[in-house]
């Protein structure tokens, strides 16, 4: 039997594609989501080491920006802060403190001096800063260039690299400065970079991050209530109907046809970029030029009694130290709930490493015993930890991470054109406007918005 026809169909069932569908059904649209996984959520996910329940996929949200925690509140869920928030980099052979800054830009030369991270050279060039000219409307270069040329390439090899990458699992000198740290582009002009920087940090309220009791992991599975969604259910085709869409649905050998008034496309570029090759060409190879970056999580959990005292939250590893971590969070002391969690589960303590940069995917090609041993060998090195984890889990995110070269914003402009000049199609997600929580879910609600004031 045909499926009936719907209103509307969202195709893909992370944070995105439910978020859109909740605001089209609380609009009065009849909605499906379709997901080819077997589960929704993307890249929100948790999952059981050692009897812990924590999140396996991304642990945190911007809370300076409110669609992420709005969107946890209304959905009932309680919203925490990182307990402690000071982070180190490992850099030069030991643990640093990690100067304040805005994405690797400091706005304390004499703290950047205490802390070590720069040689005594790399100070000295912060220290005469070169005066820099406003980028012209529209101008773009990457976050590297521009910070390099004002501050010298040691603050963007060992302050704004490792800080990007744990963000995009990107490198500074190809992502682009208006896409991804947009403050910058607002500061060119400025005398000076770095006391911009410390007036933006005076001036910022409130806590960066926050999280969500039980992992942010939740969310999708509370997105699903009241929403029909069908897991299993990829989505192969799409063409234009005479009164709307046809979606062909399913594997190969058991295709079927769902036709649609409306589609929202919530999938990765690359897929949108397939489904859109017959729909809107000029959409789809714009999109088939976003590159992705691979990355893995791998998270650990220790008896109490044998993890020494870990300094702070976590660190960050500029990869210009050629480690194979790139980052370390001590959850069980960012997150109180992670902490007593691992107390209630026989006194453990849980921590993650991720591993993994755009373009060097061949790190990932291992099995998932060399990534933890790799872990255990950086986490040694870097803290003295000799334990041996009672358990361990490696989440791998394959083109998981959209990574925004120069000229990314005038690429998402002339897909947003091309797709607007379809009636009855949008598109959203981590590949257009951010790759946080906060921005996917403003992607989606954009979407949503259009489809439901073309009326």
């Amino acid at each position: 039997m045909p499926e009936p026809r719907r209103r509307t169909v969202v195709v893909g069932g992370g944070v995105a594609g439910l978020t859109a569908a909740r605001d089209l059904a609380a609009a009065g649209r009849d909605v499906l989501v379709l997901e080819g996984a077997p589960r929704t959520g993307g890249k929100l996910l948790t999952g059981s080491v050692g009897g812990v329940q924590v999140d396996l996929g991304a642990e945190s949200m911007l809370a300076r920006r409110p669609e992420g925690v709005d969107l946890a509140r209304d959905l009932g869920m309680r919203v925490v802060h990182p307990a402690t928030t000071s982070s180190s980099v490992w850099t030069h052979g030991a643990l640093r403190p990690l100067p304040r800054s805005v994405m690797g830009v400091p706005g304390d030369v004499e703290q950047v001096a205490g802390s070590g991270v720069l040689s005594d050279a790399g100070v000295e060039r912060l220290r005469h800063e070169t005066p820099g000219r406003p980028l012209a409307d529209g101008e773009d270069v990457s976050v590297g260039e521009l910070v390099a040329s004002r501050l010298g390439d040691e603050v963007v090899d060992r302050l704004v690299e490792p800080l990007l990458g744990g963000v995009y699992a990107g490198h500074a000198r190809l992502l682009s400065a208006r896409a991804t740290v947009p403050q910058l582009v607002a500061w060119s002009g400025e005398a000076s970079l770095v006391t911009a920087a410390a007036r933006a940090g005076s001036a910022a309220p409130g806590p960066v991050f926050a999280g969500i009791v039980g992992g942010l992991g939740r969310m999708p599975l509370a997105l699903n209530e009241g929403l029909e969604v069908r897991t299993d259910a990829p989505v192969r085709g799409l063409r234009r109907t005479p009164t709307g869409f046809a979606l062909v649905v399913g594997p190969t050998v058991a295709a079927e046809e769902v036709l649609a008034d409306e589609v929202v496309l919530a999938t990765p570029a690359a897929p949108t970029a397939r489904l859109l090759a017959d729909v809107s060409p000029v959409a789809a190879a714009e999109l088939a030029g976003v590159e992705y970056a691979s990355m893995a999580v791998v998270t650990l959990a220790f008896a109490a009694a044998d993890l020494p005292e870990l300094p702070g939250s976590g660190f960050l590893v500029p990869p210009v130290d050629g480690r194979t971590i790139k980052a370390a969070t001590f959850s069980f002391a960012k997150w109180d709930w992670v902490r007593e969690a691992g107390a209630t589960s026989g006194g453990l303590l849980v921590l993650r490493t991720s591993v993994g940069r755009h373009r060097e995917e061949s790190v990932l090609q291992v099995p998932d015993e060399d990534l933890v041993a790799a872990s255990l060998v950086d986490l040694a090195e870097a803290t003295g930890l000799a334990a041996r984890p009672v358990d361990s889990r490696v989440q791998r995110w394959g083109g998981g991470l959209p990574q925004y070269a120069v000229g990314h914003l005038a690429r998402v402009a002339r897909i947003r054109e091309a797709v607007t000049a379809v009636p009855g199609l949008a598109v959203c997600g981590a590949a257009y406007d951010g790759v946080g929580i906060p921005a996917v879910i403003a992607s989606a609600r954009r979407a949503a918005a259009m489809l439901t004031q073309a009326e």
